[in-house]
């Protein structure tokens, strides 16, 4: 584990994103009713610019690593890139994700492994390296190496930094 996990620096453009999005917490974790909502409806949606699936995070302030627990309530978003915010299904929200830099690193295996991948990104990488959390949405990409539940499956998690003491 470790350099196999990074896959680089990259800067992000703004994306237009749609789907659906609860609130919750490690501790409530309604994932799977996010997905399962989102998935029986996903071919509504008729631009999308690729078969990738995103899963998004956004909280309400920048928190540290050490603050971060089981409790803290954020916004999970089950969504997909689109073209453009013509025709959104009914039910379904649009969101313009920022963009900015990122650093990149893929989770392999089960959900239930990704706390070592995010022990790894943020007690490790992040605190030796001239960068900082930023505060902007974190995401996953689910493209073609994603396996639901399956010990295989790749996942491309893209945490957002900026340079330490920049503003």
């Amino acid at each position: 584990m470790g350099l196999d996990l990074f896959r680089g620096i990259e800067v992000v453009a703004e994306k237009k994103l749609i789907g659906n999005r609860l609130v919750m917490s490690l501790a409530d974790d309604r994932t799977k009713e996010l997905w399962q909502g989102f998935m029986s409806r996903r071919k509504e949606i008729r631009n999308p610019l690729s078969k990738d699936l995103i899963s998004m995070q956004v909280y309400d302030r920048l928190l540290s690593f050490t603050e971060f627990n089981d409790t803290t309530q954020f916004e999970k978003w089950a969504v997909v890139e689109v073209k453009d915010y013509a025709k959104i299904p009914e039910g379904m929200v649009s969101y313009t994700l920022s963009g900015g830099l990122y650093a990149v690193f893929v989770h392999r295996g089960l959900p239930s492994s990704f706390p070592r991948t995010a022990q790894y990104i943020f007690g490790e990488w992040l605190p030796k390296t001239e960068y900082q959390l930023d505060h902007r949405e974190h995401f996953e990409i689910m493209g073609s190496k994603y396996r639901n539940n399956d010990p295989s499956s790749e996942e491309e998690v893209w945490v957002p930094i900026k340079r330490k003491n920049q503003e």
